[in-house]
């Protein structure tokens, strides 16, 4: 009896967490590796939103986060190196300005979403500055190695008529020894 006490109780906390529905206050982290100039940024969001992909423009200063949410009231935190992006931030949920709280320092800007709305948005982040206190990286022309073979086939053969040579060598002397064997 007090085993199937045990095993209600133990599937009890086993399927219910399983099977509940996200809370508004679970956070989701996202480590976004931002490739841009050379350098290799992480940007990282703690949120009840997932961000399955995201986009770089060099060129405009703009981060875009594709978010995909389930929830109605979406809250999330996210952390972009000031070298990536910095200056004054402006943001666009969906095309609209938002304006969420910011707090920077010399490394990094700590932003607070606060919007709703289920399902797709798009969060574009525009900076005044890219690659702050860096320089561009500009990849070098590698010369690549040369993997064309050059295989010396005379010396090939002769290796493998040596190899032959010998196992046929091996092979009768075992023959005679065995023979030598049988007549003693």
């Amino acid at each position: 009896m007090k085993i199937i006490f045990l095993v209600v109780v133990a599937l009890f906390f086993i399927l219910t967490p399983a099977h509940g529905a996200l809370s508004d206050a679970t956070g989701l982290v996202n480590r976004l590796d931002v490739q841009t100039g050379g350098y290799s940024f992480e940007v990282e969001s703690v949120s009840n939103f997932d961000i399955p992909n995201f986009e770089f423009d060099e060129d405009e200063k703009k981060l875009t986060l594709y978010i995909k949410s389930g929830l109605e009231n979406n809250l999330g935190e996210l952390l972009i190196p000031s070298n990536l992006l910095g200056g004054n931030l402006t943001f666009y949920l969906n095309t609209q300005e938002h304006f969420p709280q910011i707090k920077t320092n010399d490394r990094i800007s700590f932003i607070t979403l606060n919007f709703t709305g289920s399902g797709d948005n798009t969060l574009d982040i525009f900076g005044t500055t890219y690659l702050s206190g860096l320089t561009k990286i500009i990849p070098q022309d590698v010369p690549s190695p040369n993997l064309t073979s050059t295989v010396d086939y005379g010396s090939l053969y002769l290796i493998i008529l040596l190899l032959l040579v010998g196992g046929f060598t091996c092979v009768i002397i075992s023959i005679i020894k065995k023979r030598k064997q049988k007549i003693a």
